[in-house]
């Protein structure tokens, strides 16, 4: 691993993956690769298919059969974990005790106490933790935020923001039953798989919660796991997000419709454009990338006045050239361990909702940003 001391950071950063199931090969492989400043050296898989495929896409890169394998490398200055959730914290910590930084994907942990354990152990060897909260750079929400930073709403007073998906069939894909396991510690269900990132979009708009009520069913023929959540979240200025995720939707409403004072924004249903290009084998960042067509726009209403809005860009890269930033020049990372704690908070809060029946108050603090 190159060292970061007197010597000056590395001229670029040499990143190993540990997965490459649907998140390593769409959503991290193709935006590390993307990145002058990133360079793909070892992944680790043990299936002769997904073998076959980084060989094919990444032929610079070498395929290693397991983690430890991967860390006695000397070759490696970032880790990135993208594995079933309940694996996420133990291969978190074992790639900042070998002295590496690494990216998660979401969520982080199961639990707040968990990424907390993680936050402390990037601490104590001097590296960073990087969640994977990729969906802030969805144009729709790159939408939402120019409109609130850029004041055209007025103070917000509520936040709807769903995202609700059509899958009636509970066989899940090869690999990935994992997704619908209901036990502790698995963070199975839709809370946690689309959850982490509305609460994280939510959090982003009005800052940290005051309570939580949350309502998470079980609603499909076979089902184990959690596919159909509500949380409803109030903030101390007054303001309130409702988030809605779910496999159960048929129809689905607007993925935002965002009240503030003085007008409304009302986005669409479909999603944002990138993840389907990945899924067709566009590379990220050709021409049109994470565009939409105009006919997919939101708009601003105020009583019958109707504003289209264009769309902004998608923009996944973005989350990689900030990781990219962070370890080579010590800028903050693009998202930090600590606002991920604060969304799994949220998640916890909801779990204790549902259970009780209640709505759970959070203790106050700071959205702190750890790693700032």
């Amino acid at each position: 691993m190159a060292e970061t001391g007197a010597a000056g950071p590395p001229a670029s950063v040499r990143v190993g993956l540990v997965g490459y199931g649907l998140g390593g090969s769409s959503f991290h492989a193709p935006f590390i690769d993307a990145t002058p400043e990133l360079d793909l050296v070892a992944v680790v898989t043990t299936d002769p298919g997904r073998r076959a495929l980084v060989l094919q896409r990444h032929p610079l890169a070498e395929v290693v059969g397991s983690v430890e394998e991967l860390l006695a490398r000397a070759d490696l200055d970032l880790v990135v974990v993208t594995t079933p959730n309940a694996t996420h914290v133990p291969l978190a910590m074992a790639v900042l005790r070998s002295g590496r930084h690494v990216v998660v994907d979401k969520p982080v942990a199961p639990t707040a106490e968990e990424a907390r354990a993680v936050a402390w152990v990037a601490a104590e060897h001097g590296r960073v933790c990087i969640p994977f909260h990729n969906r802030r750079w969805d144009g729709d929400f790159r939408t939402v935020r120019d409109l609130v930073d850029r004041g055209r709403l007025g103070p917000l007073q509520r936040a709807e923001i769903r995202w609700e998906r059509w899958r009636p069939q509970t066989v899940a894909a090869p690999g990935r039953a994992w997704k619908d396991d209901p036990a502790p510690g698995a963070a199975g269900g839709v809370h946690f798989d689309l959850g982490p990132h509305l609460v994280d979009q939510a959090l982003l708009l009005l800052g940290r919660p005051a309570t939580v009520y949350a309502e998470l069913g079980t609603r499909r023929a076979g089902a184990r796991a959690v596919d159909d959540a509500f949380l409803g979240l109030t903030f101390p200025g007054g303001a309130v997000a409702h988030l809605t995720m779910s496999l159960t939707v048929g129809g689905p409403l607007p993925r935002f419709h965002v009240v503030g004072r003085d007008t409304t924004y009302v986005g669409v249903t479909t999603m944002d454009p990138q993840e389907a290009a990945l899924a067709e084998g566009r590379l990220p960042g050709g021409p049109g990338w994470g565009s939409v067509d105009d006919s997919e726009w939101g708009a601003l209403q105020a009583g019958n006045e109707t504003v289209a809005v264009p769309t902004l860009p998608g923009d996944y890269g973005a989350f990689y050239r900030g990781v990219a930033r962070t370890v080579l020049a010590g800028d903050s990372p693009p998202v930090t361990i600590g606002e991920a704690v604060t969304v799994l908070e949220v998640l916890d809060a909801a779990r204790r909702s549902a259970e009780d029946g209640t709505v759970v108050r959070l203790p106050e603090r700071p959205m702190a940003r750890w790693n700032a």
